[in-house]
């Protein structure tokens, strides 16, 4: 499989607005802080995925906020709407484009602010070799998504989704597709109060971010 096309990346992000974004922090930062921590995980997940030296992609939500989401990206990164529906389905709409063209994707979202670009590209090596890999999360999700081939059964976990059983109830369905699969190293997503305590002291989390954190203020 020496031949198989480049990976293409897929950011999944939510337009940065108060009251809509990272919520389960607002008793931590409020609204506005939440946002412009939102802003922030963007801009550095991107910064990122751009660092890999794959083709990059940045699908949003909603769609009017595409104005807000085009002023945090670099020069060179594609820009789409999300489909709508659940995340299943908006992941799946995501991840389409590559996959009918014959490209492996990886999709991540902007929650882990420990993801480097070396982990982008081991997910990218390790697509030659199976079908899918999965970055898992420590709260039970993933933060990242590859996959060589089509495989809808991954995005129709129904209410499973945002739950703590969603990488469980996703291994589950590769196997039961058939699909190989390989999984990195886990990280920890920043989602709760708890998960900023911890990230507020680890070092490899971006300046900025520790900063909105309240770390260094």
């Amino acid at each position: 499989m020496t031949d198989q096309p480049a990976a293409a990346v897929v950011v999944m992000a939510k337009a940065p607005r108060p009251g809509h974004v990272k919520t389960r922090l607002a008793p931590l930062l409020g609204p506005d802080g939440c946002a412009r921590l939102a802003a922030a995980l963007i801009r550095h997940t991107v910064s990122v995925a751009v660092a890999s030296g794959l083709e990059v992609t940045v699908a949003f939500d909603p769609p009017a906020g595409r104005a807000q989401i085009a002023a945090l990206l670099p020069a060179g990164v594609g820009l789409e709407s999300q489909a709508p529906g659940d995340l299943g389905q908006r992941m799946a709409a995501a991840a389409g484009a590559p996959l009918e063209k014959g490209r492996p994707v990886i999709l991540i979202g902007t929650d882990a602010p420990t993801l480097t670009a070396a982990t982008i590209l081991m997910a990218a090596r390790r697509l030659r070799r199976v079908d899918a890999v999965f970055g898992p999360a420590a709260d039970g999700g993933y933060y990242l998504l590859g996959l060589a081939r089509p495989a809808p059964a991954l995005f129709d976990l129904g209410p499973r989704w945002g739950g703590p059983e969603v990488l469980e109830a996703s291994l589950l369905a590769a196997r039961r597709a058939g699909l190989s699969v390989s999984l990195l190293e886990t990280r920890r997503d920043l989602d709760t109060p708890e998960d900023a305590a911890a990230l507020a002291a680890d070092e490899c989390v971006p300046a900025e971010v520790r900063r909105l954190l309240g770390v260094g203020a």
